[in-house]
Parts: C-alpha cells; sequence; structure tokens
C-alpha cells in the first residue's frame, strides 16, 4: 500500500502498533474501515476501526460509545468482547475465530451447540432492563418510549425509517421511489398496519443479530459483537429482527421461536406476551425496512465510475422485486412492479443523476 493510498484508520493502526507487519486488514464490514493490531506490551491483538465516510447509515444507533456500552455490558453479559486500554483509547479485543457466516451462510440450519448458545445469549439480554445501564444514550428522551409500550416503541422504529431514511434522501430518489409504488402514505398504511402490539417490559436489544455478528473461537464457543445498534426496547423486536436477518430454516426457526419464548417467561414474565400476533406484525415493519434501505442501497451500487453496470442491473431488478413482494401488504402496495417495470426506473433514475450523490447519513439523534 502506497502512502498515498494509506487510509487514517490504517495509519493510526500502524502508528499504535509500531510496525505495519503487525497490522492485519481492512476486515470485511460494512459499516467500518477495521484494523486488527498487535500491540507490544498486550498478550491480546485489538481492532481499530472508523466509520467508512461513504457509507449510509439507516439504523437507529441509541447510546454515544460502543466501547462504554460493552465496559457496562461486562458484568452482565459473557459473550461480548473485553475493553483494553492502549494509551488512553478504549479498544475492543479482537476475538480470534470465524463468523457463523463464514460457516453457514444464511438458509442453512445452525448446529445444535450453536443454537444453544444464541438461546442463551437472549437469556443473559432478557435480564438487562433500562435502569441498569447509565450508559450515556444519544437519543433525545422524545424518542425513548416508555417501559412496556411496545406501540409507542415501533412506532418510532417507522419515523426514523420515515424521517432519516426516507426524507433526508427523498431529493435524489423520488423518481425511484414512486415509480416503484412507495409515497409518504406508505409509511401512513404501514403505521396501520403494526397498530396494537402488547405491551412487554423492556431490556437490552442487540438489535442486529445475523450470522456476521456471531464469531466461533477455536473452542467452538460464540462471542457476539458490533453492538453499535443496540436499544432498550421490546424483547419481541430483537427476536424478529434475528429471524428476518438468520433465514433459519422453517422448522429451525419455529424451535428458535418456542426457545425463546420459554426463556424470555423464566426470567421476565410478560416478556413473550402476544408473540402469536406481535411477531408476523414486527417482522413486517423489518420487510418494509428493507424496501426503503436497499432500494437506495441497490441503485447506488448500480452507479460506477465509468456509468451504469448494466450487467448487474438483471440482477438488482429480481432483488428489489423479492423485497417488495414481501413488503406488500405492510406497504399496501396494489400491485408489486415487474422485473422490466423495475429495470427501466432504475435506468431511468441513473440517467436522471447528472451530479454525484453525496451519501446522507443519520444516527438518530
Amino acid at each position: 500500500m502506497t502512502p498515498s493510498l494509506i487510509s487514517g484508520a490504517r495509519e493510526r493502526a500502524e502508528e499504535m502498533s509500531g510496525d505495519s507487519n503487525l497490522v492485519k486488514g481492512p476486515l470485511k464490514g460494512y459499516h467500518h474501515e477495521t484494523y486488527v493490531l498487535a500491540v507490544p506490551g498486550l498478550a491480546r491483538a485489538v481492532k481499530v476501526r472508523e466509520p467508512r465516510a461513504e457509507i449510509l447509515w439507516f439504523d437507529r444507533r441509541c447510546f454515544g460509545s460502543e466501547e462504554e456500552l460493552l465496559k457496562a455490558l461486562r458484568a452482565h453479559l459473557s459473550r461480548v468482547p473485553d475493553i483494553i486500554d492502549v494509551g488512553g483509547m478504549a479498544l475492543q479485543a479482537f476475538i480470534e475465530g470465524r463468523t457463523l457466516g463464514e460457516q453457514r451462510r444464511p438458509g442453512r440450519r445452525v448446529t445444535e451447540a450453536v443454537f444453544a448458545q444464541i438461546v442463551d445469549v437472549f437469556r443473559e439480554m432478557v435480564r438487562i432492563t433500562p435502569d441498569m445501564l447509565s450508559v450515556e444514550r444519544r437519543c433525545e428522551d422524545r424518542d425513548r418510549a416508555e417501559d412496556g409500550d411496545s406501540d409507542g416503541f415501533l412506532d418510532r422504529l417507522v419515523a426514523f425509517v420515515e424521517e432519516q431514511v426516507y426524507e433526508k434522501n427523498h431529493r435524489a430518489f423520488a423518481g425511484l421511489f414512486h415509480a416503484l409504488g412507495i409515497s409518504e402514505e406508505s409509511f401512513s398504511l404501514l403505521r396501520k398496519h403494526v397498530l396494537g402490539l402488547q405491551e412487554r417490559p423492556f431490556c437490552l436489544l442487540h438489535a442486529d443479530l445475523h450470522r456476521e455478528n456471531f464469531v466461533l473461537d477455536p473452542r467452538q464457543r460464540l462471542w457476539v459483537i458490533d453492538w453499535e445498534l443496540a436499544m432498550l426496547g421490546d424483547p419481541l423486536y430483537d427476536l424478529a429482527t434475528h429471524l428476518y436477518l438468520m433465514r433459519y430454516p422453517a422448522d429451525q426457526e419455529h424451535r428458535m421461536v418456542r426457545e425463546w419464548c420459554r426463556v424470555v417467561e423464566g426470567i421476565r414474565p410478560g416478556g413473550s406476551s402476544g408473540w402469536e400476533r406481535d411477531l408476523p406484525m414486527i417482522l413486517d415493519f423489518k420487510r418494509a425496512q428493507s424496501v426503503f434501505t436497499d432500494v437506495i442501497r441497490v441503485s447506488l451500487a448500480l452507479r460506477e465510475e465509468w456509468g451504469f453496470n448494466w450487467v448487474a442491473a438483471p440482477l438488482a431488478a429480481v432483488r428489489l422485486q423479492k423485497i417488495l413482494a414481501a413488503a406488500a401488504q405492510p406497504l399496501g402496495l396494489v400491485q408489486v412492479p415487474s422485473r422490466s417495470h423495475i429495470m427501466a426506473a432504475l435506468v431511468r433514475w441513473h440517467g436522471e443523476r447528472e451530479e454525484p450523490l453525496t451519501p446522507t447519513t443519520s444516527d438518530g439523534n
């Protein structure tokens, strides 16, 4: 890597290690540029990372510092990275191992040992109530639902998607959204669709429990990483997000729901109340959320320095059609656009965008 191409994160990692040969990376990751480094005097490797400047943030972040949150969680959770002080900086210890996604791609069943450990992750998290964490929170009081107000909790997440994803990117993507049948009215229909959740006592949520955020170490012990999207809220939301992202085979998904209900009720009675009705509604919210985020991400991915990526466009249209079809009911889509219609909309959107796009980032403040 030539000096002119060294990023800020890489440069900082090399300075801290004192030897560029002791720095590995960047690691695979969407939101951050991450390096692993060995620091003289430390027995364990640590991670240095910086947010990618060009990446869009489409998820609400509720805690001011992931490292401070992890410090607080070490007293309650057994499967989170340690925080190590390096020159006055709090850095996460690197977990040696492979992500679950490297071993078991989405759609494949996980082993019995892994399944049991994931259930144990939920068991530990549901014990952590809002009053147990004194970590600084970046979201305003008006954005926090009262403990147990599951309806209010989900409504604030709908509002975040509407304000921080749809409205903030509306100028650049209005034509494309309109061509796909999405408008401001979609949010009114979504709110009506998910209204009426039963009250459940709040607890800590990871809010992003997918296969790339589970790491299996050499002893096959499961660790949970990337707590940046953690929040306090309805425990059923964490289960819904996990199921949506993991894509278990049907029988294993049903078993996870049963095991989740069992451990939650054993620790926090009422924590799974109304799940039969509410879980499908929260899953519908996740499907609807994906429409707004993926339309933007997929369309941007088709824009190359040299122009429109015609080779990738057909697969992009297929992907968007599947996403729109899954969210048709909660968004009130009378008709799902055909692949050719979606393809034409993407081409037209690209032709209308003469100037380069500057991504809008959101942190939920």
